[in-house]
């Protein structure tokens, strides 16, 4: 992995990756915003510590772990990647609420165009800003965008110490199920769900 100086990380503020996407996908994961790593490499939840890589691979969603740097392979599978705010910041919480609403409102508009079976919100603060669904949890949302049904997912943020890996692994697990996606893992055939 490359390894950035903090200026920078700190000169990688502000920047917009492009999304991982296509019409028609079974699952569109939407993050919360870009971190300043990701930012500076391109590529989606790149941080170390960010464990979207592994519970993907885990819940069956990719046959092996992907390095952030593979992320065009998601298509493939029928997966994208976007966020619910382009920019990135060090820490989520730079954001304002105006900022997730707006965020919620382009995110609309382009899951209107893409049309994805299914837009998974990875963090649930992130879900109820961004759409005025203050008491939302995680799961399924009566919510639906056109045709697109929602899931909020847990935040794969190695700073969310409610959810370890096992047990994001099966929340998205479910969504994988939810969605028709075949578990993709090389033994799903002969091991009992993790």
């Amino acid at each position: 992995m490359t390894r950035f100086t903090p200026q920078e990380l700190r000169a990688a503020r502000d920047r917009v990756i492009p999304d991982v996407v296509a019409g028609g996908l079974s699952v569109l994961f939407c993050g919360i915003n870009p971190g300043l790593m990701s930012a500076a490499t391109g590529h989606h939840f790149a941080r170390p510590g960010n464990r979207f890589w592994p519970v993907l691979e885990r819940s069956g969603f990719t046959p092996r772990l992907l390095k952030p740097s593979e992320q065009q392979e998601l298509l493939a599978y029928g997966l994208g990647i976007t966020n619910v705010v382009a920019r990135a910041t060090a820490r989520a919480d730079e954001l304002s609420d105006e900022e997730f609403r707006e965020g919620g409102r382009l995110l609309t508009a382009r899951v209107e165009r893409l049309r994805p079976r299914w837009l998974a919100v990875v963090g649930i603060t992130a879900y109820r800003t961004a759409f005025g669904e203050r008491r939302a949890v995680i799961g399924p949302q009566e919510r639906t965008i056109g045709g697109t049904r929602i899931w909020a997912l847990p935040n794969p943020s190695g700073l969310n110490a409610h959810w370890t890996v096992e047990s994001m692994a099966e929340e998205f697990g479910r969504l994988r199920e939810a969605a028709g996606v075949p578990d993709r893992r090389p033994d799903a055939s002969a091991a009992p769900p993790r």
